[in-house]
């Protein structure tokens, strides 16, 4: 049974780096952990809206450029029989740190793949970030910056 539906993005700098929230205490999946930003689609919102939606709501960025990355689904923390469905996009930003702002959980950070791996990371990000920091998509992303 799905329980709810997310869509959450892979943003990538042009050093490759990736945007990354530290969730709160009071987030209800995974928290005080690491994540990247997204959240609930909304009833009658496509997944590609809903990136953008929480992307603009987290972070104050603009998210254009985005692409399907994937879409699946993962057991839910918080029912027993309960999916979550994730609808994963992924696209590069030129933004800075300095453009981001807080608007969701303790920080709001890029990180380089070996910074990220290190971290708590949660229950979504600790499922699709290995996947993607080695896919195609990523590399051809991190590398734009080196052109």
């Amino acid at each position: 049974m799905i329980e709810r539906r997310v869509a959450v993005v892979f943003l990538v700098d042009p050093t490759g780096r990736i945007l990354m929230q530290h969730r709160d205490q009071h987030a209800k999946v995974s928290p005080n952990q690491w994540a990247m930003p997204g959240g609930k689609i909304e009833d009658g919102e496509e997944p590609i809206e809903a990136a953008r939606r929480e992307v603009l709501e987290e972070t104050g960025l603009t998210a254009a450029g985005l692409e399907h990355y994937l879409t699946g689904t993962r057991p839910s923390v918080s029912t027993v029989d309960g999916l979550v469905e994730m609808h994963v996009f992924y696209g590069p930003t030129d933004a800075t740190q300095d453009d981001v702002v807080l608007g969701e959980g303790q920080a709001m950070v890029f990180l380089t793949p070996d910074e990220i791996l290190v971290r708590d990371l949660g229950v979504t990000a600790a499922r699709l970030l290995p996947g993607f920091l080695a896919s195609e998509q990523y590399k051809t992303l991190a590398e734009r910056g080196k052109a």
